[in-house]
């Protein structure tokens, strides 16, 4: 076990949350479980870094190679979750009408934009984030007084209970503050890989920059590949 390394246990436990990676023009999708760009936007919130700034330039990469590894919380774990073993997992889809004086790319708008928004309801997601000791103790006290409000994915998702649940040595410690006993084969759980042929998905959610590309030298927002693991067990289940 190395002293250098150490593990973050967050809990994302909200009515509403929106994680984002195939989203385009009018529909805002959602996936099934946190991007890694969305936590790590979260952090970059709670720690003050400004989209595009360049503070956030020097932090992002760092910061994106923690590993992350999430789980879909179903069964109510001690006093860790806050949500019941008989509340389902649902995906909403919200349908919207915005009149806007101009579009993204900057043409004035002529008439009201519709664009349909997904979120998912009453989801609870255990993640824990592992790295640098030094950078993961700068990450923790960022989460346990954030500089900014933080939000999962949207910024009408706010938590229902406290994000940060503590730092640890191991892995296996803070997966147990997350899930207490209960088998990880009973749950749905997502990891990085190292190499190519470990995984079993790739998905665009590394992100490279949060800069919208509007203001002079600012970059555009950008995301690399990541090649995940899944293992499905019985943890998520959604609702129509």
């Amino acid at each position: 076990m190395s002293h250098n390394v150490a593990y973050l246990a967050l809990l994302l436990d909200g009515p509403m949350q929106s994680w984002g990676f195939a989203s385009r023009f009018q529909r805002r999708t959602t996936g099934m479980h946190p991007t890694k760009s969305g936590v790590i936007g979260l952090i970059c919130a709670a720690m003050g870094l400004a989209k595009g700034s360049a503070e956030e330039k020097d932090a992002l990469p760092e910061l994106a190679r923690l590993t992350m590894t999430s789980i879909a919380i179903r069964h109510h774990a001690g006093q860790v979750s806050s949500v019941p073993e008989s509340l389902p997992v649902r995906r909403l889809e919200d349908y919207h009408t915005v009149l806007a004086a101009r579009r993204a790319s900057g043409k004035p708008n002529k008439g009201a934009v519709v664009t349909r928004r997904q979120y998912l309801l009453d989801a609870c997601f255990g993640v824990v984030l592992g790295g640098n000791r030094a950078l993961v103790e700068h990450v923790a006290l960022g989460l346990q007084n954030p500089r900014w409000g933080v939000w999962f994915g949207r910024k009408c998702c706010i938590p229902a209970a406290p994000i940060y649940r503590g730092l640890f040595a191991t892995q296996t410690d803070a997966m147990r503050e997350l899930i207490g006993d209960t088998p990880l084969e009973a749950l749905t759980v997502i990891s990085e890989v190292d190499r190519f042929d470990e995984g079993t998905d790739s998905v665009p959610d590394r992100p490279v920059s949060f800069g919208d590309g509007r203001s002079s030298g600012l970059e555009k927002r950008r995301f690399a590949i990541r090649r995940i693991m899944v293992l499905p067990g019985t943890g998520l289940s959604i609702e129509e």
